[in-house]
C-alpha cells in the first residue's frame, strides 16, 4: 500500500466530512476512512483544464479541497461544484465511462483516489476481519477456513459506551463476542461477593483478546422471413461482446445458437481470459439446466460458439410481455435456478450474472442458463475481490469490495424472485450511482398482491449479512428447496423432467424463421467466417 499522505486537521475534517454526507461513501467504517483520508493524493487545476471528460473510462475519485468546477453534459452546462463536494465515484467501483465532463472554473485543488488503492483498502479490512477471528483460543482452533468465513460474514460490530452492561449474568446466551478494541469487566457473584476480571486488547498473556460432430462450414444462418419477404439473417440477441445468430445444418436440418464473438472486440476489452473460460466451464457442463455448448470454432476475425437453441426465448422478453408472472411461474422457474446454482455450485463455480435475460426456455419451457462470462471457479471457504454482475443485481459485499463467495448467488436469487413477481427489480433507477445506495441500504418493500411465501423467500435470501443468507448457512441450497415458497414443486420430478412447465403457454407457436420468442435485430455486421479452426471436440 502506498506511502500516506500526511494532511493537517482542517484538511481531515474536509475530507471526513466529505465522505461522511456521501451517499455511497458514507456507509464506510470510521477505519475505512481513516485509511482513505490518510492516502488521498492532492492534485492542482488551472482554470480551464478538464478534469474528467465526457464518454473517456475513469478509475479516480474525487474530493474538492478548493476552487470551482463546472459540471457539463453534451454541452450544456450543470451544475457547479465547490469545496467539500465529491465526484467520480463510480469510477473505484469498476471501469466505466464517464457520465459527464468536469472542467476547472477557478484554480483548484482536488484530492483524489485510484480504483486499485480504494480496493486495496476494502480488501485489507476484508482480510483483516478474518485474521482478528483466526485466534490460537480453543473454540475457534478447531474451525476450517470455510467455517471461519462463514463466522466473518454472520457477524455484526457493535460498539458500547463506558459501564454498558452487554451481558447480563442468568441471562440466556445466544451471542458470542470479540473484542476489537478496548476492554471489559466480567464480573461474578459469588456468595455476594464480587470478583472481577479485565479484558483487554492483545499484549497481556492470557487474557481475551482480539484476533456428431459439428463443422462451421456445414452451418447456414436461418434468414428472417414473413410471407414472401426473406430478410437479414435471424439474430436471436445482442450483448456486450458479441451477437448470437439463428443457425442450421445444411444436411439434417437440426438448428442451433451461433455466439460469435470479435477477436478484436475481446483483446481491446482485455477479455481473453473471461471468453476462454466460459468455454472451458461451457464444455464441462452437463446439466438440464444450463445451455449446452456443442462445438467451438475460431477463423481469423471471430470466435464462435455453438449452442443449444431454446426455442421459446428469453424469460426477459416474456416478462415485459405480460407485465409480472404468476406466482407458479415464478416458482417454476425459480425452482431451474435452484437446480442450476445447486450443479454448479457444487463444481465450485459462482455464477455472477443472474438475471431474466440470461434464462432462456426450451421446447419443453424449462429454463436455461446461458452466458458464462462472469463466472467464476471458487474454493469453498474463499472469497474473490472483482467488480461485476449487473448493478440491481449486485450484492453488497460486491459493492463494498468486501470480497464475495457463493453467497452473492444467493442474494441475486432473491432479486430474480422480486422481478418475476413484480415485473422489476427492487433496487432500480436509470443510473448505477443510485442503484447502489439503494442495495447497501437493504430496504424491501413488497407491493399488497405478493404473497408472504414469496416476501419470505426474498427477505431471506437478500440479507445483508452473506453468512446469514438462505442457502449459504448450514444445511447450503437444501433450504432453499424447503422453503414454504417451493412447496407445491417436486424437486426429483422437476430434475427428471416430469414436471408440466407453466410457462409452455408463454412460447408461441411459430415458424423459426420469424423468430416469434425473441426480439428481432437486423446485422449489418456481414459474417462471412474463413476456414475455421475447431476449438474444442463436439459432443455426439
Amino acid at each position: 500500500m502506498k506511502t500516506k499522505v500526511k494532511k493537517n486537521v482542517s484538511e481531515t475534517s474536509l475530507i471526513v466530512k466529505a465522505i461522511q454526507k456521501n451517499d455511497f461513501l458514507s456507509r464506510l467504517d470510521d477505519e475505512q476512512i481513516t485509511m482513505m483520508v490518510e492516502r488521498l493524493v492532492a492534485i492542482d487545476f488551472k482554470p480551464g483544464n478538464d478534469v474528467i471528460k465526457e464518454g473517456t473510462e475513469g478509475d479516480s475519485m474525487y474530493i474538492v479541497a478548493a476552487g470551482e468546477l463546472l459540471v457539463s453534459q453534451a454541452d450544456c452546462n450543470l451544475r457547479t461544484l465547490t469545496c467539500g463536494d465529491v465526484f467520480g465515484e463510480l469510477a473505484i467501483l469498476y471501469n466505466c465511462k464517464r457520465t459527464a465532463t468536469v472542467k476547472a472554473k477557478t484554480v483548484v485543488r482536488l484530492w483524489f483516489m485510484e480504483r486499485q488503492m480504494y480496493r486495496t483498502i476494502m480488501t485489507n479490512k476484508s482480510k483483516k476481519k478474518l485474521y482478528t477471528l483466526n485466534l490460537p483460543t480453543c473454540t475457534l482452533l478447531a474451525l476450517n477456513d470455510s467455517q471461519l468465513s462463514k463466522i466473518i460474514d454472520s457477524m455484526e460490530e457493535v460498539k458500547y459506551q463506558n459501564n454498558d452492561v452487554i451481558v447480563r449474568e442468568g441471562a440466556e446466551g445466544n451471542t458470542f463476542y470479540i473484542i476489537l478494541k478496548g476492554e471489559v469487566y466480567c464480573v461474578t457473584v459469588v456468595c455476594s461477593t464480587i470478583s472481577s476480571t479485565v479484558l483487554e486488547e492483545p499484549d497481556a498473556p492470557e487474557k481475551t483478546s482480539p484476533s456428431s460432430s459439428l463443422r462451421l462450414k456445414d452451418l447456414i444462418p436461418v434468414l428472417y422471413q414473413e410471407g414472401r419477404y426473406q430478410g437479414e439473417p435471424v439474430t436471436l440477441g445482442v450483448g456486450g461482446f458479441g451477437r448470437v445468430e439463428l443457425v442450421t445444418t445444411l444436411h439434417h436440418g437440426k438448428y442451433f445458437a451461433m455466439k460469435r464473438v470479435s477477436k478484436k472486440h475481446i483483446v481491446a476489452k482485455r477479455q481473453e481470459e473471461h471468453v476462454l473460460f466460459e468455454k472451458r466451464i461451457l464444455k464441462a457442463i452437463k446439466s438440464d439446466f444450463i445451455v449446452r455448448l456443442h462445438s467451438a470454432f475460431k477463423d481469423t476475425r471471430y470466435i464462435y460458439m455453438i449452442m443449444e437453441f431454446c426455442v421459446g426465448g428469453e424469460i426477459w422478453t416474456k416478462l415485459k410481455e405480460v407485465g409480472r408472472f404468476d406466482e407458479p411461474i415464478a416458482v417454476f422457474c425459480t425452482a431451474c435456478v435452484v437446480e442450476a446454482y445447486a450443479y454448479l455450485h457444487k463444481k465450485g463455480i459462482m455464477y455472477r450474472d443472474l438475471k431474466p435475460e440470461n434464462l432462456m426456455l426450451d421446447a419443453k419451457g424449462y429454463v436455461k442458463l446461458v452466458d458464462f462470462g462472469f463466472a467464476k471457479e471458487l474454493v469453498h471457504g474463499d472469497k474473490t475481490y472483482s467488480f461485476c454482475g449487473t448493478p440491481e443485481y449486485m450484492a453488497p459485499e460486491i459493492i463494498q469490495n468486501q470480497g464475495h463467495d457463493f453467497a452473492a448467488d444467493f442474494w441475486s436469487l432473491g432479486i430474480l424472485v422480486y422481478e418475476l413477481l413484480v415485473g422489476s427489480p427492487p433496487f432500480s433507477s436509470s443510473e448505477p450511482a443510485k442503484i447502489y445506495p439503494k442495495i447497501l441500504d437493504g430496504v424491501l418493500k413488497f407491493p399488497p398482491y405478493m404473497g408472504e411465501g414469496a416476501k419470505s423467500l426474498i427477505s431471506k435470501l437478500c440479507r445483508p449479512r452473506p453468512g446469514q443468507r438462505l442457502g449459504n448457512t448450514k444445511n447450503g441450497i437444501k433450504d432453499v428447496r424447503h422453503h414454504r415458497w417451493f412447496s407445491s414443486m417436486n424437486w426429483h420430478k422437476l430434475r427428471v423432467g416430469q414436471v408440466e412447465a407453466p410457462t409452455i403457454r408463454l412460447i408461441r407457436k411459430v415458424s423459426l424463421a420469424t423468430a416469434g420468442n425473441f426480439k428481432a435485430s437486423m446485422d449489418t455486421d456481414s459474417c462471412e467466417p474463413d476456414a475455421a479452426e475447431e476449438l474444442l471436440p463436439s459432443y455426439p
